[in-house]
């Protein structure tokens, strides 16, 4: 009895690790549909580098990080080294961030910011299955499609957030990028996410 036991909660534990995002393995494949209507997977961008971020208009984290041109420098940054830029919007209807895509569409040109595509996941089954807890909540994925890195867009987290300039802390997105590119490892693969939380569905 006690050996069933035990073989039983070693299934349950990997099953419960199916189809989850973790470093260095394979990022698990999604298809959402975008603001323009086109579905969207990811297995679709092989070959090329891909940043997800999981993102929330109306929390002042992810607000300052746009309104301080944070957060679109990095795109920016991200999109001039080839690498593809999603933002992952999982607010469930009714939630602060739940937006249409006409709404997700003025919000990018309002920020001027540009990302590849903006995904939606009112369900938050793609937002649960990488685990994103925060917006923003950032993954890198390499061009075999592994995962590389997950965490926080930099080390401005913590006490006195508000007041910080974005500009000057690490950027751990730019950082894993340039490791990337020059055939290195990410040095720091995995960091504490910091912002809102992702307003599932109850």
């Amino acid at each position: 009895m006690k050996i069933f036991l035990k073989l039983l909660t070693i299934l349950l534990l990997s099953g419960s690790c199916f189809g989850s995002a973790l470093i260095d393995q394979k990022a698990p494949d999604f298809s959402l549909f975008d603001s323009y209507g086109k579905e969207i997977s990811l297995n679709s961008f092989e070959g090329k580098k891909v940043v997800i971020e999981w993102t929330n208009h109306g929390c002042p984290f992810v607000a300052k990080h746009y309104k301080t041109g944070n957060m679109q420098s990095t795109q920016e940054f991200t999109i001039e080294n080839d690498a593809i830029w999603l933002s992952v919007i999982s607010s469930a209807p009714g939630t602060q961030g739940f937006v249409s895509s006409a709404e997700a569409n003025e919000l990018t040109a309002a920020r001027e910011a540009s990302p590849s595509h903006v995904l939606f996941d009112p369900t938050g089954r793609v937002g649960k299955m990488y685990n994103a807890k925060t917006t923003p909540h950032m993954y890198i994925v390499n061009k075999s499609g592994v995962l590389k890195y997950e965490g926080a867009i930099d080390d401005a987290g913590g006490r006195g957030f508000m007041f910080k300039d974005l500009l000057k802390a690490t950027n751990y997105i730019k950082k894993g990028l340039i490791e990337l590119s020059t055939g290195n490892k990410v040095s720091t693969p995995v960091t504490k996410p910091y912002g809102c939380s992702v307003k599932y569905a109850s």
